[in-house]
This record gives structure tokens, sequence and C-alpha cells, in this order.
């Protein structure tokens, strides 16, 4: 989880109406961003006011825009383009071109290197003695990029993104949206208001996909194991991150090789080593300084690509072009058998790369990717293909090195220069998606905490993870040191590659059956078809387990462990202070003095409680003399959409009369919101957000009294009520009071103006003396200080819980808690105004 330390508190704060769940009464109770109702209610009812309250109607909603709140949480993202909100996808189509040019750069960079090796490791394993060896490879190539990258990923992966961002986990993150399967319990309602949550379905009674939605709600085990193959695919994707810079930097130097005479495999791996440390050395100065050459410098790099190939074709053999009929395959495997299965480990190399096209979607935009492979990399792959192909017609013997052999001589430098920098290019780009990659798993609970530094006040995407970048750094130097070649290397990215497929032909299946509700036949073809070619080279790369294959299954696994360690620990975690909150019953018996002394000042209780009140205030009450005048308990909440839009950003509720003077709020993120921000501002914009909640609260009690009035409160109790049993979830829901326009709001939904005629207490919320009162005492609070009231707590397994659970939480999930970022580092908070307690979970 984001945001860690709230501690337990002792059994003495806990009431009868103290509930283990995340639900209690059947009342609704009410999340004030000005609008919002949540229908989750605490295990607690809300006091005085709060009653009053209840009686909202959706009328006065519909009175008054949606004010856009400045968002306390996330001042740095304020500066940052786009941070809130996706790009356009109706792009003009010179913007559209625009984007295409740029996915070269960032997109295709290791699918565009794949020419380097691909050949030299399929005839690693099938020597050539006739046409057909050569013919039967070049089809195999072609009909894998025709089939995986175009067919797959540009017509059907492309289409299953989730509001414009792509990749393993936004897969997991749409499909949490329409079946509840998330294992952390703080799911509300109220989330499925947010604009960009809910997709409108397009036959919602269809029974297969509301039985599909049921079963994987209710069973626990199919929850589990879908988690477990997101998190494979993303550890995959990681264990890419360390193969491709050691693999793509090794096949360019080794052009070196062929040109100058006694450059042998040390000095290979001494150049590929120094090269590697210099790329990893600069990700510290962020993608755009690394980057602002990227896609002019792969644009050339895929001329070359066409033009050399164009060059061999012509002046070796044309008639490679018989290798479009797919019979040559027939014909390949019926000479080589056994050895043309092996070399299938080889040609899934001309694919590597393929997840980027989804995975780097929220950068771009459909269209974009679409148009730059179609019209610019693939027709250069085939032509690159096609010549080394053709090149090899002749020259057999040149196969161990076939790219910078069938480049031209005056031609040698300046290609093995582009070559080299295409090459650091795609490491880049799969450097960058471990970098995101690893900011969603933290975002969704499951990684530990880590310093994310964003490179960028323009992009939202740039981030630099420095523990992550120093490890895959490291992984890089073992990797080419110990295996000292691109073939042991090739065959431990072949498992990599095809295993992130696999886990996208999988939740791509599910989206298709569950969201898009697609035709039975076809929704099964999809996996049929391509769930059969990455079976059967999967089959293929994992026979080569011995001759490196195990690199990416030990990485995996250890990035798996890792992340499903953390997400066990969090779950249990949150379970165990749901358990533990504190009853409203017992805050009513202490009072508003809440059993101490309230000293003026702010308190910012940092929990991760959506409902309720956590059980760290009672030990803080235990622990400290006095507490402050205002406490405001502050939730930090990831939910699973890519942004939330700022002005949904907040929910505000009162806790406890008003003489309490508390406050809930929960700030919601997606998993790709930048959250960065100064303590200072953070203070200022925090309480300027409060005031304004105060004062649209005290507005809605008078509009309601004066609503009540006029006799039209059965009206109002109508539309509450068909708010909270709408079944879109949106609408009435979302729509707030704003100040500025209420006025002309009102004379606008009311039929024949009737509203003008209100008291002036019901369009002048200031003149009401007890806001007054509450705002002038929140001022003086601010003018207090604020402190922020942390709990550091360690977890401990039951002495009689498993053995493997006892090791799992006292030994492997406190070594992470241990050793990550703590909650002050998280939230940037000044170490002079903190104070902490200490607690023991026993979970």
């Amino acid at each position: 989880m984001e945001e860690e330390g709230i501690e337990e508190s002792s059994k003495r704060f806990l009431g009868s109406s103290a509930s283990g769940g995340g639900g209690g009464s059947g009342e609704s109770s009410r999340w004030v961003d000005g609008s919002e109702v949540d229908s989750e209610s605490p295990p607690w009812s809300l006091m005085g006011d709060e009653e009053i309250r209840e009686g909202y109607g959706s009328v006065r909603r519909r009175l008054a825009k949606k004010p856009r709140r400045v968002d306390s949480f996330d001042v740095e993202a304020m500066e940052i383009t786009g941070s809130h909100g996706h790009r356009n996808k109706d792009a003009s189509l010179w913007q559209t071109f625009a984007l295409a040019f740029q996915t070269l750069g960032v997109v295709y960079g290791d699918m565009g290197t794949s020419p380097l090796y691909v050949f030299s490791e399929v005839f690693s394993k099938v020597p050539i003695t006739s046409d057909v060896d050569v013919l039967g490879a070049l089809s195999l190539v072609i009909y894998t990029i025709a089939l995986i990258p175009l067919t797959k990923y540009v017509f059907v992966v492309l289409k299953a993104n989730d509001n414009g961002e792509g990749g393993t986990f936004a897969l997991y993150s749409l499909i949490c949206r329409y079946a509840n399967v998330n294992l952390l319990p703080n799911r509300q309602q109220v989330d499925e208001h947010i604009s960009s949550f809910k997709l409108k379905l397009p036959t919602p009674e269809l029974e297969r996909a509301l039985n599909i939605k049921e079963i994987l709600e209710h069973n626990s085990s199919l929850k589990i194991l879908l988690l477990l193959l997101v998190l494979m695919g993303t550890s995959m994707i990681i264990g890419d991150g360390i193969l491709t810079p050691a693999i793509s930097v090794m096949s360019a130097v080794s052009g070196l090789q062929v040109r100058i005479a006694g450059f042998g495999t040390d000095a290979l791996v001494i150049t590929s080593i120094v090269i590697l440390v210099g790329l990893f050395s600069i990700q510290r100065f962020g993608t755009t300084k690394v980057g602002f050459t990227f896609a002019p410098a792969l644009a050339l790099w895929f001329f070359s690509l066409g033009s050399i190939g164009i060059y061999n074709l012509v002046k070796h053999d044309v008639t490679v072009i018989r290798a479009f009929n797919p019979f040559y395959i027939y014909l390949f495997f019926k000479k080589n058998s056994i050895k043309a299965w092996s070399s299938l480990g080889g040609c899934v190399l001309c694919i590597t790369g393929a997840e980027a096209m989804f995975a780097d979607l929220g950068h771009f935009s459909v269209p974009s990717i679409q148009i730059a492979f179609t019209v610019v990399v693939f027709p250069c792959l085939l032509l690159a293909y096609m010549g080394q192909a053709a090149y090899l017609m002749k020259h057999p013997d040149s196969a161990s090195n076939i790219f910078y052999e069938s480049v031209p001589d005056r031609l040698f430098w300046p290609v093995f220069a582009i070559a080299t920098i295409a090459a650091i290019i795609a490491s880049q780009a799969m450097i960058s998606a471990s970098f995101s990659c690893i900011k969603q798993s933290m975002a969704l609970g499951c990684f530990p905490r880590l310093k994310i530094v964003h490179t960028s006040r323009k992009l939202m995407g740039q981030i630099y993870i420095p523990v992550i970048n120093w490890f895959l750094m490291a992984m890089c130097i073992i990797v080419v040191a110990a295996f000292r070649s691109t073939s042991d290397i090739a065959n431990a990215y072949g498992i990599a590659e095809v295993g992130v497929m696999l886990v996208s032909t999988t939740l791509v299946t599910l989206v298709m059956l569950l969201i898009w509700q697609t035709n039975l036949f076809l929704a099964l073809c999809f996996p049929l078809v391509f769930g059969t070619i990455e079976l059967i080279y999967m089959s293929a790369v994992l026979s080569k387990i011995k001759e490196g294959g195990w690199l990416p299954l030990v990485y995996a696994s250890f990035f798996l462990c890792i992340m499903y360690i953390w997400n066990y620990g969090s779950v249990l975690k949150y379970r165990s202070e749901v358990r533990e909150k504190i009853s409203m019953d017992f805050m009513i018996e202490l009072g508003s003095s809440l059993g101490t002394v309230r000293t003026p000042g702010i308190g910012l209780l940092y929990n991760e409680l959506v409902h309720g009140i956590p059980s760290v205030l009672g030990q803080f009450l235990l622990d400290l003399p006095a507490i402050h005048s205002t406490i405001v308990f502050v939730c930090i909440k990831y939910v699973p959409i890519p942004v939330v839009p700022q002005e949904e950003r907040f929910l505000f509720r009162r806790v406890c009369p008003k003489d309490y003077h508390m406050f809930q709020c929960i700030a919601r993120y997606g998993y790709k919101d930048v959250r960065k921000e100064d303590h200072h501002s953070f203070e200022q914009l925090l309480m300027e957000s409060l005031e304004k909640f105060l004062r649209k609260e005290a507005l809605d009690i008078a509009m309601e009294s004066s609503l009540n009035d006029l006799g039209i409160d059965s009206i109002s109790m109508r539309s509450r009520d068909s708010d909270v049993h709408d079944g879109d979830g949106t609408g009435d829901l979302r729509v707030p009071l704003m100040q500025g326009q209420r006025v002309e709001e009102t004379e606008s939904s009311i039929p024949g103006g009737s509203l003008l005629n209100l008291p002036v207490s019901a369009m002048s919320a200031d003149e009401d003396p007890s806001l007054e009162y509450e705002l002038s005492a929140l001022r003086e609070a601010t003018d207090s200080g604020f402190t922020y009231l942390l709990g550091h707590g360690d977890m401990r397994a039951k002495k009689n819980s498993l053995f493997l659970k006892k090791l799992v939480i006292n030994y492997f999930y406190a070594f992470l808690r241990h050793n990550c970022r703590g909650g002050a580092a998280t939230m940037k908070v000044p170490h002079k105004n903190i104070i902490q307690v200490s607690k023991t979970y026993m979970v």
C-alpha cells in the first residue's frame, strides 16, 4: 500500500458496534465533496448534524455545477500537462501522424533491433544446406510478425485499453472495475461515480457476463489466481528490462568482430559493459533529456533496414519472395524436424517488444500506434529479413553474423553507429517500462514503497526509480559477464517475451467475455489461435532452460514472491485495521474533549481506512497529554483507474457532531497519477479545501431547509432514492454545489423559477453564525500550526498460525517493510512536525 503506519489500538477503545467488515448498517452515509453519497455505511452511526443532513435530495444537486476544487494532495501534479486527464484521442490527422512518428522512438525500438540477431539464432540450430532452410525460416518470420504484432496487438489487444492506458496492470484494473476481484477490501460504491471509472456495457443483461462476474467475485481461489497471473506478467516485463539492454547492446557491438581483427569475446564483453554502465548512469536525467533524438534516430534506422533490404534483394536473389507461401514452413519442418522446432526459440525474437505496443499506449493513441506499425515498422522489417535471406541464398556461411555481413562495405560504420544508437534506444524503452510497471504495482499495493523521481513537469509518465535502476544495471552486467554471447541470452529472452504474451492473451480473453461480451465463438477463437501459437513457441524456448532459459524464470519468481508477499501482508494489515476500528458509541461517550485536553492546532492523522475511526487515534489519546483542536483523518487511496480527474479527487465527511471538529478526507488517485507535494503548499491548500467544504455544507443545510418549507421535500426524497438505486452510478450523484453559480442554476432547475423566493439564508451561507464560528476556530487552529500524526507498527502472525504464514509475515514481509521507505519519507512531511506511535499488529 502507498501509505502505511496505522497502528492497532488497545481493545478498550472498541465498542460493540465495531465491525469486522467494510459495511455496517443499511443507512446511507454522506461523503461530501459537495455531492457524493456513499452507500457503504461504516460500522457506526453519525450523530447530531450528520442526522439532519441525511435528508438531502438530488433536486438540490441539479441546482448547481461541479466546482474545480484545489487539489491539496498533489501540488506539483497541477503543473504537469495532462496529469489529470487523458490525451485527446480525437486528435487531428496531423497530430496523429506526429504521434505516430514519436512512437518509433519509444515503442518500436526493441522490435526494430531484432534483425541484428534473429537469423543468427535461427541458423545456429538449423545449418543451411538448401534453399528450403532459408525460405522456411523467412516464411516463419514473416507469418510470426503478421499474426502476433499485426493481427493480435494492432487489431485486437490495443482495443482492450483502460481509458487509454495499456499493459497487464491496466487489463487487471479494467477487470477489477467490472468484477470486485481486488483482494484489498477498500472498494466503495462511491468510487463507481468517478467519470472515468465505469464504461457502458453494450448488453448488461447478458447472462454469460453476469455469470462470469459472479464466479470471479465469489471464488477466492480465482481471485488469487488472477492476481498471480498479473504479477507473473509484470515480473516478466521487469525481466525484459534486464535482458533487453544486454542482448541489444551486445548484438550491436558484435559488429566490431566483423570489422576489427582481434576483437575477441573479452573485448566484446568489456565494451558492452561500458556502454551499459553509461546507459544506466544517465537515467537520472530523465527520458526527455536522454531521448530527445529517439524518434529521428529510429526513423533513420528503419529507413536503413528497408534500404539495405531492397539492395540485397535486387543484388542477390529477389526470388525469396516465394517465402510468402506458407507451404515452405511445412517443408522446413519436414526437412529438419526436431531442429526446426528448436529453431523457433530464435524465430520468436523477431517479435520481441511487441508487448510495448500495448504497454506504452498511455503516452500515445491507438491510431498513432497502428499507423506507425502498418506504414513504417512492418514493411521495413519485412524488407530487412527478406534482404538477409537473399544474401544467405548466395552466402550460406555468413549466418553467424548475417546483419553486418549483408551491409555494404561503404556503409558499415554509419550503419554500425546507427545500430548502436538504436540498441541503446531499445534498452531505454524497456527500462522506462520497468519503472512504469513498478510504479503501478506500488499504487495497487503489490510492491514495497520505493523512491520515485518525476523527471518531467510536462509528461506524467516519465519517472525514475533509483533503486530499480541500479539493480537492473547490476543484473545486466552479471548477465553479460556470465553468458558472454548473445546466443544464451536469446534463449532466456524468448521465455520472458512469450510469457508476457500468454498473460495478455488470457486477460484479453477475459475482457472479451466479461466486458465486451463478444460472441462466444469469436471470443474462444482468440485464445485458440494466438494462444496455440504462443504455446508452441513457449514449448520451444522452454527446451532451452539449461542453456540460459532458467534466467527469466529466476527473475520472474523473485519479483513474483516480493509482490505477492507485499500484497498478502497489506491485505492482512488492512483487515486488521477494519476489525479494530473505534466505535462511534465510544466516541460519543468520550465527549467533544475526547477525554483529554484539546489544544489549538491541526492534527493530520494519516490512515488507510475508507470508513470509520482508525484505532491509532486511541493510541494517540493514550500516549499524549492533549490532542489538537481540529483533527483530519487523511486516507490516500488508489482506485483501479489510470487517472482520477482533479475535480473528483476528494471525498470529505464530518466525523461526530460539529463540536468535535473532526473530519475524514479520502484522496483518490489512479495508478498513473503523480503525487509529489511540498508540505507548506499542501497544508495551505488542504485548509482552503476544508473551508470550501464547510461553506458548501452550510449552504446545503440552508437550501434543504428552504426546500422543505416550499413543500417539495417529497420530490427530494424520491430523487434521493433514485440516486441510491440508479443503475449506471453516474449523473446526479456527481453534481456538487458551487457557490459562484448557485443562483443561476437555481433559477433554471426548478420550473417557474419558484426558488427565486427562497429566503436570503439559502443564498448566503456566510450569514450562518455557526459556520462563522467554525471557520474562525479553523483559522485559529491553522495559525497554531500543523502536526502529522503517523503510526509505525510491526506485524506478527498469531501464535496459532501456520508455520508458512509465520515465516512469510514475521520474516519476509517484516524485512520488506523495514527496508522500504517509511511513511514520513513517502509523504514528504517535515520531521519536526511528526508525532509517531508504535504498536504491533497480530494478524
